[in-house]
């Protein structure tokens, strides 16, 4: 699959991402198991409501971080995260 720019993100309907206090860090669980995620991940991850799309999310996060040039990693992680079926167009 490849993510569409233009078309709002969200996490899919067979996974949830939360918050686990045993690992200090937020994990996308789903009926098979869990993947552990780190700072960056769950940060981009936390911005796919199922109202943003690939260009909102860079623009929040890099103002949130106040930084720019996000976008190549940021696509190539949600890339990942689409080819996974963790997030649905």
């Amino acid at each position: 699959m490849t993510l569409n720019p233009q078309l709002p993100l969200s996490i899919s309907r067979t996974h949830r991402l939360q918050w686990e206090e045993a690992q200090q860090k937020f994990v996308i669980l789903y009926p098979e198991g869990m993947v552990e995620l780190n700072q960056s991940s769950a940060e981009i991850l936390k911005c796919c409501d199922g109202v943003h799309t690939l260009t909102d999310i860079v623009g929040d996060l890099e103002q949130k971080f106040a930084t720019s040039g996000l976008h190549n990693d940021i696509s190539a992680f949600l890339e990942v995260a689409l080819n996974n079926g963790w997030i649905q167009q």
